[in-house]
């Protein structure tokens, strides 16, 4: 079985992340996929993030029973911070019997040699790219076992939705599944910006 890892923060969790899950499994470029809620990007700074558990539990609303999508809190009991290449090398582990495949952002991919030990990731899995604002990726180009994908673009990020909670008092959950957004406000997440 192949099953496509994709990983992030989900910070929160939109529905452009849901549609490029169901996008790749409809297009049988995958069997499954799996938001794998990461505990902390070692790219990015822990102060930005919600706490582990509610991330986690606003993707499980935002999935649901929807085919082949699954969330997956893996990477919360591995060492922390977590990188990619050990939480790929557990996943092997644990789940001999699956194909790993990585699902990257192309604003991920031209970061990806800064990526710890980036080439034994590619050693072991096939990646996919899909499209991101204002970071072009040349098909062409691309080494063996990279493949770039046309999804469908939404232009939607989880840094402009915390910050239209915040700030803009008529934002009422564009973005978000209604589980995930009605959650949102019962707990009253990120109403305050962090600093």
């Amino acid at each position: 079985m192949t099953t496509a890892i994709y990983g992030g923060s989900f910070n929160p969790i939109h529905l452009g992340h849901i549609t490029l899950g169901r996008w790749l499994v409809s297009h049988h470029l995958v069997d499954e996929l799996w938001f794998l809620v990461s505990p902390q990007n070692p790219l990015k700074p822990a102060a930005d993030l919600l706490d582990d558990q509610a991330r986690l539990l606003l993707a499980q609303r935002a999935i649901g029973k929807k085919k082949n999508l699954r969330v997956s809190d893996f990477e919360f009991h591995l060492p922390r911070p977590s990188f990619m290449v050990h939480t790929l090398e557990q996943l092997r582990s644990a789940y001999p019997e699956r194909e790993f495949v990585l699902v990257i952002g192309a604003d991920n991919w031209q970061r990806f040699p800064q990526w710890y030990q980036a080439e034994e990731i590619m050693r072991h899995h096939r990646l996919i790219i899909y499209p991101r604002p204002g970071y072009s990726v040349d098909a062409d180009a691309l080494p063996d076992g990279v493949t770039l994908v046309k999804t469908p673009f939404l232009d939607i990020s989880s840094t402009q939705i915390r910050d239209a909670i915040a700030h803009d008092p008529n934002y009422h959950g564009q973005g978000l599944a209604p589980a995930v957004w009605k959650e949102v406000k019962a707990r009253g997440y990120y109403l305050k910006t962090f600093s």
